[in-house]
């Protein structure tokens, strides 16, 4: 019996060992619109700090007060991809919301997607890795005082 068991035990590791890894992230380009409708996003910002994605005309800029970035990740498990996204959309926003605060910016233009450090602007959408256990946003922008 021991011995059955032990020959079962060492075939599923070997079998295991020799199946393609499935963790792979995928790549989604998905809607700020969507994401900016869902989990509450727009209350959740609220409307002291202003955000423009990729090159979105702005208000005059009165001046730069610096650029940073957030990478965010959440659970993913047993959630659809776009409900994972959207929500780490959503911690990304808050992230860049926080730092403006704290940095006295009254908004944040040229948002990007900066996942892994490599841009993609966009007006309408952000990038999302999605893969079986984690969803990733990172986001990067300038942090300004706009005239009101």
């Amino acid at each position: 019996m021991k011995k059955a068991l032990l020959t079962m035990i060492l075939a599923g590791t070997t079998l295991a060992a020799a199946l393609p890894a499935s963790a792979e992230n995928k790549v989604l380009m998905l809607p700020i619109a969507g994401a900016m409708a869902a989990n509450d996003a727009q209350a959740r910002l609220g409307d002291n700090i202003k955000f423009y994605f990729g090159d979105q005309k702005t208000p005059k800029v009165l001046s730069k007060i610096g650029t940073d970035k957030t990478s965010q990740r959440t659970n993913g498990f047993g959630k659809g991809a776009e409900k994972s996204c959207n929500w780490v959309f959503l911690s990304a926003m808050l992230a860049l919301k926080k730092k403006a605060e704290e940095m006295g910016a009254n908004a944040v233009i040229n948002i990007v997607s900066n996942y892994n450090n490599e841009e993609k602007s966009s007006q309408t959408e952000f990038e999302c890795q999605d893969g079986a256990i984690m969803s990733g946003v990172a986001l990067k922008g300038d942090f300004v005082k706009i005239a009101q």
